[in-house]
């Protein structure tokens, strides 16, 4: 059952970052393999880890395309959800893309300064496809991506066995963990697939794990170099990204997915017991925390996700998460609530509040966070979904310093000098030769007193 605690009784380690398990050696391995040996590499690890081991990476456009098209005839629900998330994503991201300002200003006469939003070249993402196939996150990684301008936006995924495989892999009792069918078409997650045509990736490749960020990072003879890579996955994929930053850009190291709920005595137990649980069953590690001054709200809440769990399919990773890391906190206030809250810089941060002004005021002081989920109808799962947000998001406590994806990744923020003759530009010259002077970089200083010689 889920751990009821007092405020007081809180340890200080609940707000440090989590980590589980080290895997940087086996990572290092891979990313000095891969960036030797290339597709053999990749190839060798797909037959080590991997259902499927295909003769070429890149799954052909045409294959996309069938499945988008399967779906929408077999399953026309999933892809009308698909499709509209997709379209809240793009028109949220290129809202926040005219955020981003373009401009030139004269600071001083003769001294103009500006600034221009580039989007870089190319963008990679990578789309688990383990447990649970990723199929929103295509949605997230691809959408931000077309909306800050990116022309080229390669896909990774794990490979899965192509239909015209099927049989021969049947025969060889291959297409199975541990013994991959080799040689075969290049094939994934058929929903991966069509979500990755829907959204507008360029190219697609079945590649998974730390190998295939490797191979974004560094480039082989099939797959081209990546000026960022975004995208969730499990800890050697995290931990690969931590590593070929700089090779890269990246959006963020992820660690386990968290919610913190802030309830107040209007809260239903039902909906707040729902999402936590929604929360839990991503993996054994998330970490599903609710905070209130209601002693009785906490109370119902332990009960409803006791019900609820009973009926969940996946209720032996919710319930390991539950009773491992999940926590109820019995505060003296709201006020105390928020400020735990804003210690422990969760990556999902709902206000189970009416509305009204004690509302407004822990939404105004809400400062750490990935995403804020405000009021009861605003369950965190629409941001996971379609709500248009971005659901690849700060954990760990890394909310303090940092949001969550955006089309911010895909940019570059470059400036921009340009000068004529004025009195600003004569100051600059002499400014910076007495700066040059009193750091010892006389041809720096030269540089400067020529232009006003």
């Amino acid at each position: 059952m889920i751990r009821i605690q007092n405020a007081k009784d809180v340890e200080e380690s609940f707000f440090a970052g989590r980590d589980f398990g080290d895997s940087i050696q086996t990572v290092r391995d891979v990313l000095k393999d891969v960036r030797q040996r290339g597709d053999q590499a990749l190839r060798d690890y797909s037959r080590k880890f991997d259902l499927s081991s295909p003769a070429k990476l890149e799954i052909p456009q045409e294959e996309l395309k069938a499945a988008a098209e399967k779906m929408e005839r077999e399953n026309p629900d999933l892809y009308n959800s698909i499709c509209y998330s997709h379209d809240l994503a793009l028109r949220f991201a290129k809202k926040q893309r005219e955020s981003f300002d373009d401009f030139e200003i004269e600071l001083e006469p003769g001294i103009f300064t500006g600034q221009r939003n580039i989007a870089v070249d190319r963008a990679g993402a990578y789309v688990p496809a383990g447990r649970f196939p990723l199929v929103s996150s295509v949605i997230m990684t691809i959408t931000p991506a077309v909306a800050a301008g990116v022309k080229d936006i390669i896909l990774c995924t794990p490979p899965r066995v192509h239909p015209d495989d099927l049989e021969n892999a049947k025969k060889q009792g291959s297409g199975i963990p541990g013994k991959p069918f080799e040689g075969g078409k290049p094939y994934a997650d058929e929903n991966i697939m069509a979500a990755a045509y829907i959204c507008g990736a360029t190219r697609v490749f079945a590649l998974g794990g730390s190998q295939a960020i490797a191979a974004m990072a560094f480039g082989t003879e099939s797959i081209p170099r990546a000026d960022v890579i975004v995208g969730p996955g499990n800890k050697f994929v995290s931990e690969a990204k931590k590593l070929i930053y700089g090779n890269a850009g990246i959006d963020m190291v992820a660690g386990p997915t968290e919610v913190f709920v802030i309830a107040d005595s209007s809260a239903k137990p039902q909906w707040v017991a729902a999402d936590l649980l929604a929360q839990a069953e991503h993996d054994v590690v998330a970490q599903a925390v609710m905070a209130t001054p209601d002693a009785e709200l906490a109370k119902k809440v332990a009960d409803e996700i006791e019900k609820q769990l009973e009926l969940l399919p996946t209720k032996e990773i919710a319930r390991k998460s539950i009773d491992t890391f999940g926590r109820i906190i019995i505060t003296d206030s709201m006020e105390e609530a928020l400020e735990l809250a804003n210690k422990k810089a969760p990556e999902h941060l709902e206000l189970a509040m009416e509305e009204g002004p004690e509302r407004d005021k822990v939404q105004a002081e809400a400062r750490n966070f990935g995403s804020l989920f405000i009021g009861h109808g605003s369950a965190e799962v629409f941001g996971d979904y379609a709500a248009g947000l971005n659901h690849t998001l700060p954990t760990s406590g890394s909310a303090r310093f940092t949001g969550g994806l955006s089309v911010r990744v895909f940019l570059k923020t470059v400036t921009t000098l340009r000068t004529k003759a004025g009195r600003g530009y004569e100051r600059s010259a002499a400014a910076a030769g007495f700066l040059g002077d009193a750091e010892g970089l006389a041809a720096h200083a030269k540089a400067a007193r020529l232009r006003i010689e």
